[in-house]
């Protein structure tokens, strides 16, 4: 089987300008999604699409192929599924057909090699159609601001709390990575489609940087699990 990571890389970002290039313990961000990925046993090549020659270079620098993603698909409004499909075409006109897409996402570094390895190995195991990575959520009660400005629960009756053992298991999509084919992808468009399955993440890994203090965040889980010595 053929299967690439894919990892879409916009230059634009508004809350943390150069996002995908700040430091993270002593890479770009980008570069630990390219290296976990290089380093998955599953996987055959690592690709990066950016509109942005900056982090195509820094890609280039850590090992990764690169596309250069057109900018009628990389404003605001882009989706990631016009990224990865625009990615496929490339690869495809290349190297010849893709059996399988590891779709990551850069702004989450906390990930191991592993976790490809064994959610490649899953969604092969288990016949399923597609995968997304997830993080389980315990003793996990939901809150909203009704319309009289008044907190009101969600999926739980507050005045009959459950006990922690009766909590039907939930899972958060953390938005590391995700897995699905190209018919997947041209047929629906949509990441997920058919049979989808979960990979259960740790529950350190469901962060990811979107904010300037995620940076900080991040860098102490990286640091603490030692997640930073690839």
């Amino acid at each position: 089987m053929s299967v690439v990571a894919i990892i879409p890389a916009r230059g634009g970002s508004k809350g943390i300008p150069k996002k995908n290039l700040v430091d993270i313990c002593g890479k770009p961000l980008l570069a630990w999604s390219i290296i976990q990925a290089q380093q998955a046993k599953e996987i055959d090549s690592v690709w990066v699409t950016s509109d942005d020659d900056e982090i195509l270079a820094a890609a280039t620098h850590f090992g990764a192929n690169v596309i250069k993603r057109p900018l009628d698909i990389s404003g605001d409004t882009a989706t990631s599924e016009s990224a990865w499909l625009h990615a496929i075409n490339e690869i495809e006109s290349l190297n010849g057909s893709i059996d399988l897409v590891v779709a990551m996402q850069a702004t989450s570094p906390l990930r191991e090699p592993s976790d490809l390895d064994e959610g490649l190995q899953l969604l092969r195991e288990a016949k399923y159609d597609s995968l997304l990575s997830v993080t389980e959520v315990e003793d996990f009660f939901t809150w909203k601001i009704d319309k009289s400005n008044l907190a009101e629960s969600i999926n739980y009756d507050y005045r009959h709390r459950k006990r922690r053992q009766q909590i039907e298991k939930r899972y958060l999509e953390n938005g590391s990575f995700y897995i699905f084919t190209p018919h997947q992808l041209r047929s629906q468009n949509n990441r997920l489609g058919g049979r989808i399955g979960l990979y259960v993440m740790d529950r350190h890994k469901m962060f990811q940087i979107d904010n300037p203090e995620d940076i900080l965040l991040c860098k102490a889980i990286m640091q603490g699990y030692q997640l930073d010595k690839a």
